[in-house]
Parts: C-alpha cells; sequence; structure tokens
C-alpha cells in the first residue's frame, strides 16, 4: 500500500493549498470535493509539483462528504485501491453567521455532519489504522469562533466547538503510538468567503488579522508535523480577541442584539 495524504474540502482555497504543500513534501495525494472542480484542482496540483525529483500520484474524488455515509464510504474506497492514508487533513466545511432559526434544517444538518460527524468518523476509522502503525498525521481544521459563544455564530462556532474538543482528546490518547493530532484554529483568511472589500483585505493582512492560505498553511503543516496539539493563526491578535468575547457578559451581548449591532 502507498502512502497518501488525504485531504478534504480541496478543490479551493485552504484545502488546495494543503494539498500543494503536502504534494510538495513528497506526499501521494487523494484529494476530495463534493464539486467537479476537484479535477481541475488535481491537475493544477500536478503542474504545480512537475518539476520535482519524485512522481507525485494525485488522485481526485467527488463525494458529498455531508452525509453520514460518506465517511464509511471514503475509508472503503482507499481501502479498495491500495490507499495507505498517512496524513489525513480534515478541511471540508462550510462558513455563515446567521440565527439558528433561520437556518433551513437541511442546512441545519449538512453544517453539522461536515464538521462534526464526518470528520469525527474519518479520525475513528483511519485512526485505528496509524496507531495499529505506529505512525500517522491527524489535522483538523477548527476554528477561533469555536470559544465564541454569541449570537449568529451558535450553529458554526458550536460544531468548531466540538470538533476542537475532539481533537485535543484525540491527540492526548493517540501520542503514544506515534501519532500526531493537531487542532489549527484560523481567523480571517484572504480565501474570498467573507464580502468584504479587497480595500479592507488588504488592509487586514498588513495589520496582521488576515493572513494568507500559503501562511496558515504552512505554520498549520509545522504544528502537526512537529507534535503540537494547537496552533491558532493569525497568533496575537486572534487570541487577544477571543479572550476578550469570552469576557463579555450575556446580558452585554443581548443588549447588542437589541441595538442590532450584530
Amino acid at each position: 500500500m502507498k502512502p497518501f495524504a488525504l485531504v478534504t474540502g480541496a478543490s479551493s482555497g485552504m484545502g488546495l493549498e494543503f494539498a500543494k504543500q503536502l504534494a510538495q513534501r513528497g506526499y501521494n495525494l487523494l484529494i476530495v470535493s463534493n464539486v467537479p472542480e476537484i479535477h481541475d484542482a488535481a491537475e493544477q496540483i500536478q503542474s504545480t509539483i512537475k518539476n520535482q525529483k519524485s512522481p507525485i500520484e494525485v488522485l481526485d474524488l467527488v463525494m458529498d462528504l455531508g452525509q453520514q455515509s460518506s465517511a464509511r464510504e471514503l475509508y472503503e474506497y482507499t481501502h479498495a485501491h491500495d490507499i495507505e492514508v498517512e496524513v489525513l487533513v480534515n478541511n471540508a466545511g462550510v462558513y455563515h453567521d446567521k440565527d439558528i432559526l433561520d437556518d433551513s434544517e437541511g442546512f441545519t444538518s449538512l453544517i453539522m455532519n461536515l464538521h462534526m460527524y464526518t470528520p469525527a468518523m474519518l479520525c475513528y476509522l483511519f485512526g485505528q489504522d496509524m496507531k495499529a502503525r505506529r505512525k500517522g498525521y491527524i489535522l483538523n481544521v477548527c476554528s477561533v469562533t469555536s470559544k465564541m459563544a454569541a449570537q449568529r455564530l451558535g450553529t458554526y462556532g458550536g460544531t468548531k466547538a466540538f470538533l476542537c474538543h475532539f481533537t485535543r482528546a484525540l491527540h492526548i490518547e493517540l501520542r503514544k503510538y506515534g501519532v500526531h493530532v493537531t487542532d489549527v484554529s484560523p481567523g480571517a483568511v484572504d480565501t474570498g468567503l467573507y464580502s468584504i472589500s479587497p480595500v479592507l483585505t488588504k488592509l487586514g493582512k498588513c495589520l496582521g488579522i488576515i493572513v494568507s492560505p500559503q501562511t496558515l498553511v504552512r505554520r498549520a503543516l509545522w504544528a502537526l508535523f512537529h507534535g503540537w496539539s494547537k496552533t491558532t493563526v493569525p497568533t496575537v491578535f486572534w487570541t487577544i480577541l477571543t479572550l476578550i468575547i469570552l469576557l463579555i457578559p450575556t446580558c452585554l451581548l443581548r443588549l447588542i442584539r437589541r441595538l442590532g449591532w450584530f
């Protein structure tokens, strides 16, 4: 069986960058997304590594990871194709800030599956193999919002909070078996996900509030391969902001809601 890095949500943004940098590290790739653009991503990765001395295999797979059967199907796919997953990057997800009851039932189910059920089951299934081999790496993309229990972030931050706590426990449990498990909690990343102007994006990057996907992925992989349990990117600003939000009393959050600020 050939050692591979498996990256979910790899058709664009952070997922695509994770795949590129893992390929540069010499890993064969299995990249997964629910959109056909994953085929274009595979070609793009191949073009960026064509001059590497060691040939890299890049496999792409269209799969909807928002279903509860997806983790088992993906796991069985890798075994059917003799793919040994040495690195697992759970990156697939959706972002939004919206009142909980304003979401549809379908979307609520989707975000809970993408952020909790599927990554947890992928960790469970592939973690068993890594534990038996006494070697492996698992990176779960969480979020700084996992500590922001505030309005409009209930579903997104709540699901990321589960993944954050799950990752920490798994890190402790698997470390003695030679398996590294890391939580990377991004703040704002320049992936076009946020509806802000290019001018504000540029200002945010200059101030260190927004980082590029390349910077985030580089720091996340450094933390993973050095055995860190967690890393927040960018570090200083979002760490301070998280602490401030934790100190805001609920009554003040209710006032902010009544005033219509957020």
